[in-house]
């Protein structure tokens, strides 16, 4: 019983509470009518008299726009989309003719239905909203005008709720509204709204909910936009479908009540689904590798805050149909999901277009590292052309001999390694005997090149790889011509197009067609290149690479009747795999190895020991195969051979104590096509120069003959050899 009696004294004490309450409240409403009344007739003068300070304190010309932002959009060689690149904001401006006439009727039903009526403030709106929030004791409704908005999103950028911040706001949006048309503002605020989801205008929201273009949307589609504005996290379809449904309606009944529907129309649109089809034209890329490779050369060109304005059209250089054949080639030769990991590179030599960047996993996984461009691999024999090229241009001739035994000690300092002589063998310790530059490049002779760097200076072939194409940091070591130093598949790629290119480097080019947010020409795919090395010297290391394709270590690679340019490479260990090679019109380079570490590439798909005239060459064989077969068959120029034989430097060799002088057999002239039929590409060539002794200058001495056997015990044990051994073939 006492508990009931407290109860009833409680309840009649609340009762009593509110009774007194209930004048105040009357009072408050009461006052905050005559204050909405008061502000809407202080207003309303304002705007007829223009005496008020209120339109007099501010300036549009004074005023920075916001940066807006808009996305960039990549295009493959053939217009396909490749992907977009997202300023802060996706964005993609249109003009009021563009969107779907439903859109702007449904915004101005549901947001500012007086738009076409009223000025720039609708007064008799806000007397209404103020008269509104006063009866709710909170704010239900704004009187904040299209116009209105539009200035806040362009000029001021803040919701910040201020008397200073409306003040300004009314005083800007009477200014624009002075200079700007209906229809202009309504274009301008449809490209700019946020509809959530990072998406900001009419075709952003399109794509981004419902996988189409603003212009094409329906009814309903144009509704459910249409109310995302006031609350996007709110009534965000994709995660609140029921929320995003009874706003939708709500929209089209504004739309119903102001006569921009019928009542079929509203009843059709009221009964469809949401209908909801996320678009991923924002966040799909194809051929992402290429595509982020190509964004980072945009910036580089054009600046980064040129690209996060955004609003960029590129036509980029890569050609999906090489692209894709790239992928089928590698696919082909490297079947297992065991197997290891793969990267192809071409490039037009005319013009440093890439026309094609592939890294490549068999298990399927998406690497977000590019093997093409950020792999630092060692390039092992792939790199001697490199070393060839500085000794040809140093005046020393192709048909200069070497002797070429299974393992040798370089006793120059210049070698050394801590002091300790730099020990070289051959690939399975094979003896290459006696033979000329050609030959040694042909069969991949470790020795002879050992010996052929001393003789050049690796000071001297350091900068000719770099004025080729190479961009990784090189130190200037007699190893460097056993490519024990780390390089990238694209680089390789770019140094051998200008060996194609007769010594022409031109730098990786990543587009075609570069056009502003209004259509203007910012860029166009133009490299006249620069000369690394004399054309003679690109032709004679050409010729010194066929001889590589037609009877040494790439004859995997061969094209039949066309000419083909190239060269093997395989790391320490077999770590890393490569075949690097051209023809006239097309540069190729292809590494295979395992990405996560320094693995040995061993027993894959059938291969004990994989090199790179195995599993590089056939990936090589079957892109280019592909590649080329419209292209029409195009000869390499021949070179002239001049120059002058050389005398290994004046060091003392040691041989290993196995080594025996083998019978010396003079090397057999490098093969050649038979050349076809005059034609309109280019004229028939002339016969290729004979690998025969060529007469000595008075100023050299002859070619020495193989040393001899010495007994001398062997030196010191040798430095690690991933770092003082050569590269096999």
């Amino acid at each position: 019983m006492q508990d009931d009696l407290e109860l009833a004294t409680l309840i009649a004490r609340r009762r009593a509470r509110q009774r007194r309450r209930r004048p105040r409240r009357r009072i408050v409403l009461a006052l905050a009518a005559g204050l909405a009344v008061a502000v809407a007739a202080v207003l309303t003068g304002a705007a007829f008299t223009g005496q008020a300070l209120v339109f007099g304190s501010c300036n549009l010309d004074q005023l920075r726009p916001l940066e807006l932002g808009e996305n960039s959009f990549l295009f493959a060689s053939d217009g396909s989309l490749l992907g977009v690149i997202p300023s802060k904001r996706n964005r993609q401006p249109l003009k009021i003719g563009q969107i779907s006439p439903w859109l702007p009727k449904a915004t101005v039903a549901i947001e500012d239905r007086r738009f076409w009526i009223h000025g720039a403030l609708d007064y008799q709106g806000i007397a209404r909203a103020l008269y509104a929030d006063a009866q709710a004791g909170r704010v239900v409704q704004g009187g904040s005008t299209l116009t209105q908005e539009l200035v806040r999103n362009l000029y001021i950028g803040s919701n910040e709720k201020t008397i200073a911040r409306k003040v300004k706001e009314a005083c800007l949006a009477e200014k624009l509204a002075g200079i700007w048309t209906k229809q202009q503002i309504l274009a301008a605020y449809l490209n700019e709204v946020f509809y959530g989801r990072h998406a900001y205008g009419a075709e952003a929201g399109a794509e981004t909910f419902f996988s189409t273009s603003a212009k094409h949307l329906s009814i309903s589609q144009a509704a459910l936009l249409a109310g995302l504005p006031q609350a996007p996290s709110v009534y965000d379809p994709v995660r609140h479908a029921d929320r995003a449904l009874a706003r939708r309606n709500e929209v089209l009944r504004a739309m119903l009540s102001s006569g921009d529907i019928t009542r079929s129309e509203y009843s059709d649109a009221v009964a469809s689904p949401l209908g909801l089809k996320p678009g991923e034209l924002y966040s799909a890329q194809r051929h992402p590798n290429f595509f982020g490779w190509a964004q980072d050369q945009l910036i580089a060109r054009f600046g980064a805050r040129r690209v996060e304005e955004g609003g960029l059209r590129v036509r980029t250089t890569l050609d999906p149909r090489l692209q894709y054949q790239a992928r089928s080639a590698i696919r082909s030769v490297l079947r297992e999901k065991s197997d290891p990991a793969a990267a192809l590179v071409a490039i037009d030599p005319r013009t440093g277009a890439v026309k094609a960047m592939m890294s490549y996993l068999p298990d399927g996984r998406t690497m977000k590292f590019n093997l093409a461009t950020q792999a630092g691999r060692q390039a092992g024999s792939s790199f001697k052309p490199f070393v060839l090229a500085t000794a040809v241009d140093q005046g020393i001739s192709v048909y200069t001999s070497f002797n070429g035994p299974p393992s040798m000690t370089i006793n120059d300092p210049r070698c050394s390694f801590n002091g300790v002589p730099w020990d070289v063998h051959n690939y399975a310790d094979e003896s290459g005997g006696y033979m000329n530059l050609l030959d040694a490049t042909a069969n991949s002779v470790n020795t002879i090149f050992a010996q052929l760097v001393d003789v050049v200076g690796p000071q001297n072939v350091v900068p000719v790889a770099h004025r080729l194409g190479i961009r990784s940091p090189l130190k200037p070591v007699c190893s460097i011509t056993l490519g024990t130093q780390a390089v990238n598949p694209l680089e390789m790629t770019n140094a051998y197009a200008t060996f194609a290119a007769r010594g022409i480097h031109r730098d990786p080019q990543a587009f075609q067609l570069v056009r502003g947010p209004r259509g203007g020409v910012l860029g166009k795919l133009h490299a006249p290149g620069a000369r690394a090395i004399p054309a003679n010297t690109a032709d004679t290391v050409t010729y010194a690479l066929q001889g590589v394709v037609n009877h040494g270590t790439g004859v995997a690679a061969g094209l039949g009747a066309r000419p083909v340019a190239g060269k093997t490479g395989t790391a320490e260990n077999s770590v890393d795999a490569w075949f690097c090679g051209f023809v006239v019109q097309l540069a190729t380079c292809v590494w295979v190895g395992y990405p996560k570490a320094e693995i040995p590439l061993s027993y894959v798909e059938g291969v004990a020991g994989v090199t790179g005239g195995t599993l590089p060459a056939e990936i090589w064989h079957a892109f280019m195969t592909q590649a080329t077969a419209k292209l029409p068959i195009q000869y390499f120029h021949e070179p002239v051979i001049s120059g002058h034989t050389v005398s290994p430097p004046n060091t003392s060799y040691v041989y290993t104590p196995t080594y025996t002088t083998p019978t010396y057999t003079a090397p057999a002239s490098p093969s050649k096509p038979s050349p076809p039929p005059v034609s309109e590409h280019k004229p028939a060539p002339k016969p290729a120069p004979q690998p025969q002794p060529q007469p000595q200058p008075t100023t050299t001495a002859p070619a020495p003959p193989p040393p001899p056997v010495t007994t001398t015990p062997p030196p010191p044990p040798p430095p690690p050899p991933t770092t003082t051994e050569g590269s096999t073939p």
